[in-house]
C-alpha cells in the first residue's frame, strides 16, 4: 500500500511538473505572438496577425461549432459504445461476431478514410442521400463507439470474479449484479481511457473540413484563402486548439489521480 501511495505521489509531481513546463511553453508562445502583431519581419516574412481581427465572429462560430459537434459524437459514441461492450459480453456468438467485426473495422482503418467513405459511398449503397453533417457525425460517432466499447468491456471484465460469485450467491439477480457490484467497480477504472479517447474526438474534428463542414479548421481556412495570411491563421487555430485541450487534459489527468487515490 505504501509503494502504491509512493508511485501516486510520484505520479501526481511528475504531471506538476508537466502542466507548469506547459504553462511556460503557452506564456512563451503567447510573447512570440504579441511581437509578431507589429508585424515583425522573420526570415523575409512579415508576421500580421491583426489581419485576422475582422474575422473574429467567423473563428469563434467555427470554434463553438467544433466543441457542440465534439459533445453530440461524444455522447452518442458513449451510447454506442455502452450498448457494443455489454453486447460484447454475451455468450452467443451470433451477437458477439458482428459486433467484433463492427469494432475491428473501425479501429483498423483511418478515420479520415472512414468519413470520405460515410460521405460519397455510403449514399450510393443505401441510396440515401446524407448531408455532410449527417456523415461526419454518423461516422466519428461509430469510430468513437468502437473504442468506447472496448474501453467498457475492458473494465467490466477487470472486476473480480469472485465478488460477482458472491453476489449471485447472496441472491442478487443479473442486473443488480451488474449496477451495484461490477458498474461502481468498473467506472473507476474506465474514466481515465474513456476522457483520453474524449480527447482524440474532439481533435478528430480537425478532419471534418475535408467534408466542408464548417468547423474550426474549415473556417481557418476559408479565412487563409480570403487573406492570404496562411501562416498566421493555421497558427490562431493550433493555439485554440491547445488552449482548449491542455485544460481538459489537465483535469482528466487529475480525476485519474483522485480514483487512484480512493482506491488505495
Amino acid at each position: 500500500m505504501e509503494e502504491t501511495a509512493d508511485i501516486a505521489l510520484g505520479e501526481q509531481r511528475s504531471s506538476r511538473l508537466t502542466q507548469v513546463l506547459a504553462g511556460v511553453a503557452v506564456v512563451a508562445l503567447a510573447i512570440a505572438l504579441i511581437r509578431q502583431l507589429g508585424g515583425t519581419a522573420s526570415a523575409g516574412y512579415v508576421w500580421d496577425f491583426g489581419a485576422l481581427w475582422k474575422y473574429r465572429s467567423l473563428l469563434l462560430s467555427g470554434l463553438l461549432y467544433t466543441l457542440g459537434f465534439t459533445v453530440i459524437c461524444i455522447v452518442s459514441g458513449l451510447f454506442v459504445g455502452l450498448v457494443t461492450g455489454l453486447g460484447r459480453l454475451s455468450s452467443n456468438p451470433l451477437v458477439v461476431a458482428p459486433l467484433r467485426a463492427y469494432i475491428e473495422l473501425f479501429r483498423c482503418t483511418p478515420v479520415l478514410v472512414q468519413l470520405v467513405w460515410f460521405y460519397y459511398a455510403l449514399p450510393v449503397l443505401t441510396g440515401i442521400e446524407l448531408s455532410a453533417v449527417t456523415a461526419a457525425t454518423l461516422c466519428l460517432s461509430l469510430y468513437g463507439g468502437a473504442f468506447y466499447s472496448e474501453i467498457i468491456r475492458g473494465g467490466i471484465i477487470s472486476v473480480d470474479v469472485g465478488q460477482v460469485e458472491a453476489a449471485k450467491a447472496i441472491g442478487m439477480r443479473p442486473y443488480q449484479v451488474m449496477h451495484r457490484v461490477v458498474l461502481p467497480q468498473a467506472f473507476k477504472k474506465m474514466v481515465p481511457p474513456l476522457m483520453n479517447q474524449s480527447i482524440m474526438q474532439l481533435k478528430n474534428t480537425s478532419l471534418l473540413s475535408v467534408l466542408a463542414v464548417p468547423d474550426l479548421l474549415y473556417q481557418g481556412q476559408v479565412i487563409a484563402h480570403e487573406i492570404y495570411r496562411p501562416l498566421e491563421t493555421y497558427t490562431f487555430i493550433a493555439v485554440a486548439y491547445f488552449a482548449v485541450l491542455l485544460p481538459v487534459t489537465i483535469w482528466a489527468k487529475r480525476l485519474e489521480f483522485g480514483f487512484h487515490d480512493m482506491e488505495v
